[in-house]
């Protein structure tokens, strides 16, 4: 890069002054400690995805436990069903995680994805002041006016045989104008006391790792660690009418009962059974 580019880079980066850039050094002295979960934080301006890279990284050594990887901008960031996930550059706090949760019977790990959307929640709610729910399986839902609105998602993915990345995407000062769907929202427009992305990564970090230890200790137990009735209590999606939409163009509505241990949705249909979803995509279908 010539002393040009860097200038360039640098101009960019402060070009929004209502979105000043992240600092690596600020959030590794932060989180990253002795005994603790975290083992780095980089910050990149601008990535395809932090997800790709992370699962690359970690599948050639290049990756331990507890690396985070921040990224001011992605260019091809993911949701679920590789959907298409843009933002404007540092409207948000875009970052995927490793972790390796050797201790957990595989067949737990599922819970990953619901325990990070606890883990969100609760940061969010310490550090900017405003309740998320949380939409089964992965989005983060704040209200906007009297509407329920997406303002995030998370999205895991295996990375080899001992390893799982998590990604989070968090709308933070999105704005209206910048929407990229009427349904989407962000934590300024549901009126966040703060939106300084900073103290607002450094509690989800820590919020996350708090959870992921609980888990852990409890051998992925959603249960006895607390998760599962966590889960439930900030679900929006329960008590409600859901068409869910599966896999083979099939569907089915009925009410959301409960979250089985399996982190699987239970509904109740029509005529009185009820039946777990494990994939497919929710739909909402009256207000709670």
């Amino acid at each position: 890069m010539t002393p040009r580019d860097a200038a360039d880079d640098n101009n960019n980066r402060w070009s929004d002054l209502d979105r000043p850039p992240l600092s690596a050094t600020a959030l590794r002295r932060a989180v990253v400690r002795e005994g603790g979960l975290w083992s780095d934080v980089e910050v990149v301006q601008r990535i395809g995805s932090t997800n790709s890279e992370l699962v690359s990284r970690a599948a050639a050594g290049k990756a331990v436990e507890g690396a985070v990887l921040v990224a001011e901008e992605q260019t091809a960031g993911r949701g679920r069903l590789d959907r298409q996930w843009s933002a404007p550059a540092r409207s948000g706090l875009f970052f995927s995680v490793l972790l390796k949760p050797a201790v957990v019977p595989v067949a737990r790990w599922g819970w990953l994805p619901l325990l990070t959307g606890v883990a969100v929640a609760t940061g969010l709610a310490r550090a900017a002041g405003i309740d998320t729910a949380l939409k089964w399986p992965n989005d983060l839902l704040v209200t906007v006016g009297d509407e329920e609105r997406k303002t995030g998602g998370i999205l895991a993915e295996r990375a080899g045989e001992d390893a799982v990345v998590v990604g989070v995407g968090i709308n933070v000062t999105l704005r209206a104008e910048e929407l990229p769907v009427p349904q989407a929202g962000s934590l300024a427009l549901a009126g966040a006391v703060n939106t300084d992305r900073d103290p607002l990564l450094r509690a989800v970090l820590r919020s996350l790792e708090d959870w992921y230890g609980r888990w852990r200790a409890a051998g992925g137990d959603p249960a006895r660690s607390g998760l599962q009735e966590t889960y439930a209590a900030g679900c929006s999606t329960l008590g409600r009418t859901v068409r869910a939409e599966l896999p083979g163009d099939r569907s089915l509505v009925g009410e959301a009962v409960a979250i089985d241990g399996d982190g699987r949705l239970v509904l109740a249909t029509a005529d009185g059974v009820q039946e777990p979803v494990g994939a497919g995509d929710i739909v909402h279908l009256r207000p709670a």
